[in-house]
């Protein structure tokens, strides 16, 4: 069962305009959080077609963890949320809010993030900012909480003990 990936999101990147340094980082703060996990990557257009089609097939293809990374602005072609929310069965509020509100005491704009997280089946899939500063923010703040969440969605029963 493959790991994880890491989607990018972005009309520039995908036309070779620009390059992917938010997924470059997210893809290796993701190799050093997990060693030795492999890293799948992807590159979308902003799209709704071109990223449900994608994250689509990530999932049948059981990743456990799904990273987008770009297309959570208030831009006219910031879709990735609405192209999320086209897959998943269940969304992961407190995930998405943890990001808001770990990331905006150092940069107020975090909170016109409508970055979204969720589940489709046993993949979780996490929309990410597409600044490389934000992304890597965003990932390090809910960093702690994903592997207990990937053991639950992967169903596993054990709770860490509060402290």
């Amino acid at each position: 069962m493959p790991g994880f990936a890491v989607v990018t999101v972005s009309d520039r990147c995908f036309a070779g305009a620009q390059a992917d340094t938010a997924g470059e980082a997210v893809t290796r703060l993701v190799e050093q959080h997990w060693p030795g996990e492999t890293v799948g990557r992807g590159l979308v257009p902003d799209s709704i077609e071109a990223i449900t089609t994608l994250l689509h097939e990530l999932c049948h293809q059981q990743y456990r963890l799904i990273l987008t990374v770009g297309g959570t602005g208030l831009g006219p072609r910031d879709l990735t949320p609405e192209a999320t929310r086209q897959l998943i069965d269940r969304e992961v509020p407190g995930l998405a809010e943890a990001m808001r509100a770990l990331t905006a005491p150092g940069y107020p704009f975090a909170w016109l993030s409508r970055a979204i997280v969720g589940l489709r089946g046993t993949t979780l899939i996490v929309n990410l900012p597409g600044s490389q500063r934000g992304a890597t923010e965003c990932l390090t703040a809910i960093l702690p909480l994903l592997p207990h969440a990937l053991e639950i969605i992967g169903g596993g029963t054990t709770h860490p003990a509060a402290d």
